[in-house]
């Protein structure tokens, strides 16, 4: 390996290399005829579906090391399939509502596997499994009064929550406890209080949040915090202009989001950071008018010309190095691994409620169907990393969000222009502050009401 020379960090020298393997897939897409462009950008759905199957039903001694995150992998692969507007057979189902059934502690709360100890994390997917499931049969399931009393014990003095039993307090502990407490309809006063001071004590001087105070912000602890903010109603609270600062200059220049300042693309962070917008954007009768006008010199293309990467890569640097706006005019540029604005003193407004996404939609798209794509089935971080069901899950999660970021609202479907590639791409449409199928959520919703 070639030494790092005196001026370059590990994580420059790194992003140089992402970003000349995502140059070449580029140069090639834009090279190749228009028949074949559209091949290329095909959602590979019996080959992503041929590998989730396989996952649910069996797995390789090397997944060994993921033994306390068994019901993760029962909700990455039934989310994912539920994208795709799939199922899984009947007995699978069952067999599937009966693991998770014995990973229910007798106390509540789900572990990561049978008899192991209730974990927040793992109750949160055990139950978004189910409810991606659908049925009464797994949503009855769900002992919510012995949940609710395992919430009540993880919550802390200061209003946050432990993720287990004398864990780690942080923003995903709140999150996960007030989604699951949300989603089977008991939220009440007693788990909400104090959870708004300490998500308001983790957001950062850049914008984000962090996953603890003092810590540095971060696109999951961001979308966690935000979303536990909107489900408890005070997400007025937050210094909402510079989180959609911070979060818009997020995306790069390959199309797709970085987790972190100056870290590098993650195809994961298509939803972790693509999903933010899309709370932004669904539910701006609660944040109101707070986020109408961001000032001067912050991010100066929040519309939805912010990030146009072009499609014509082959023409050399400029093109990677620049990012044009639908009207062809540049509006930011990429410098050393950040996009920095071109707009000199010009505001940019932002309409919460107005159709135009506020990220570059197409642009995302074309990073997970060129670079996160595993063309013999998952998706993948980016180019030169291998497939997992993780990100087979939160790089389709992103892929949905954003198809129907153009949508007038939620049952809307997409123009075919929002959908890069063929219409047969579409997934399913999601309820970002939950991240599961909307029609899931809404079958829940009723159950657990009447319920």
């Amino acid at each position: 390996m070639a030494s790092i020379s005196s001026n370059e960090t590990v994580t420059q020298r790194e992003q140089s290399m992402v970003l000349e393997d995502v140059k070449l897939i580029y140069t090639i897409f834009a090279d190749v005829p228009p028949k074949t462009k559209l091949l290329l950008l095909e959602l590979h759905r019996d080959n992503h579906m041929e590998y989730l199957l396989s996952g649910l039903q069996q797995l390789g001694p090397s997944f060994c090391v993921l033994d306390a995150n068994r019901p993760w992998i029962c909700y990455w692969i039934l989310h994912s399939i539920a994208l795709l507007g799939e199922s899984i057979a009947t007995g699978l189902e069952d067999r599937t509502i009966d693991f998770l059934s014995r990973c229910q502690d007798p106390d509540g709360g789900y572990g990561g596997g049978p008899g192991q100890m209730p974990h927040l994390a793992t109750t949160y997917a055990a139950v978004n499994s189910l409810i991606t499931l659908g049925d009464e049969k797994s949503l009855s399931s769900i002992d919510r009064d012995k949940i609710y009393r395992f919430l009540l014990s993880m919550k802390d003095s200061n209003g946050a929550f432990r993720m287990h039993d004398a864990g780690e307090m942080d923003v995903r502990a709140c999150y996960t406890a007030i989604s699951v407490a949300s989603v089977l309809n008991i939220l009440d006063n007693e788990l909400v209080r104090d959870v708004g001071n300490y998500i308001l004590s983790c957001q950062t001087y850049e914008g984000g949040i962090s996953g603890e105070p003092g810590s540095e912000a971060h696109g999951g602890y961001t979308f966690c915090g935000l979303a536990t903010m909107i489900l408890i109603n005070e997400v007025d609270r937050l210094d909402l202009a510079t989180l959609l600062d911070w979060v818009v200059f997020r995306q790069g220049v390959e199309g797709g989001f970085q987790g972190r300042t100056n870290k590098l693309v993650d195809g994961c962070y298509s939803f972790w950071q693509g999903g933010i917008f899309a709370l932004l954007q669904r539910f701006h009768t609660i944040i109101g008018e707070s986020m109408t006008l961001l000032d001067a010199g912050q991010a100066n293309c929040a519309d939805s010309s912010l990030t146009t990467v072009e499609s014509d890569i082959s023409d050399g640097e400029e093109s990677l190095d620049g990012i044009s706006s639908s009207d062809g005019e540049a509006c930011v540029t990429q410098q050393g691994g950040r996009i920095i604005s071109k707009g000199g003193d010009e505001a940019c407004f932002f309409q919460p409620g107005g159709r135009e996404p506020l990220f570059n939609s197409i642009a995302l798209q074309r990073y997970i169907l060129l670079c996160s794509q595993d063309s013999g089935g998952g998706l993948k971080d980016k180019p030169q990393k291998g497939r997992d069901h993780y990100h087979t899950c939160y790089c389709l999660s992103g892929l949905s969000v954003s198809q129907h970021c153009w949508s007038k609202d939620e049952d809307s479907s997409p123009l075919p222009g929002a959908v890069l590639g063929p219409y047969f791409n579409l997934l399913e449409p999601i309820n970002p502050i939950h991240n599961v199928v909307l029609e899931r959520y809404r079958e829940a919703q009723e159950f657990f009401t009447r319920a």
